[in-house]
């Protein structure tokens, strides 16, 4: 992996992680419902939940691109085609403009944390998004695992500092992403991004 690629793959991760998810919506949430006491346990939860997904999704996934070339290939097509399903998931969100994660009851750091951490962790589409994301960015050539791992920590990283962000300015955030307008236009880029991810890794060939 070249220093030109893991740059993309940073490019790309920021690209994907400013779009508000689930997870980023929890972390607002709580941020302004309980105050600034759970910022630090929603912020760790975060990257803990996400260091999970990924070495779940790294376990064996490592060993089963470097079996063949031919399961390089289907892993990319798995993940290519899951990108489209994301990206026209997303588009008709858009379209059908919906929902925003609500929370009500008062609760402790430790559960914040168990919350965020459980809600990240076994999220399969989470699961599924890194394996189908990871190998578009390794070379078959190369030691795999420590390609994957080192994307792996990146991500990490960079999710970390998201949530970081969208914590410390969560009323300002929360203001913006509370209208139906603002919602709509995130769906449609962050739809409109992963087809043309899905797009790549499909018409992508890997010697």
């Amino acid at each position: 992996m070249t220093l030109d690629v893991w740059l993309a793959y940073v490019v790309a991760c920021i690209v994907i992680l400013v779009i508000p998810g689930p997870t980023i919506l929890a972390v607002l949430s709580y941020s302004l419902s309980e105050g600034s006491r759970v910022r630090v346990p929603a912020i760790l939860a975060v990257a803990a939940g996400d260091a999970t997904a990924l070495a779940l999704s790294i376990v064996g996934l490592g060993a089963l691109l470097a079996h063949s070339s031919f399961w390089f290939q289907v892993v990319k097509w798995v993940g290519g085609l899951y990108l489209l399903y994301l990206g026209a998931s997303m588009i008709y969100a858009a379209v059908r403009s919906e929902s925003k994660l609500a929370i009500d009851k008062p609760q402790s750091s430790k559960k914040v944390f168990r919350n965020i951490y459980l809600a990240t962790v076994f999220n399969p589409k989470g699961i599924l998004f890194f394996i189908a994301f990871l190998p578009q960015f390794t070379s078959p050539g190369e030691n795999l695992n420590w390609q994957l791992w080192i994307l792996a920590l990146t991500f990490v990283v960079l999710a970390t500092v998201n949530a970081a962000v969208y914590a410390f300015f969560a009323e300002k955030a929360r203001r913006v992403l509370s209208g139906c307008k603002a919602q709509r236009s995130f769906n449609l880029s962050g739809g409109t991004l992963l087809t043309a991810a899905g797009v790549w890794a499909l018409t992508t060939r890997t010697a």
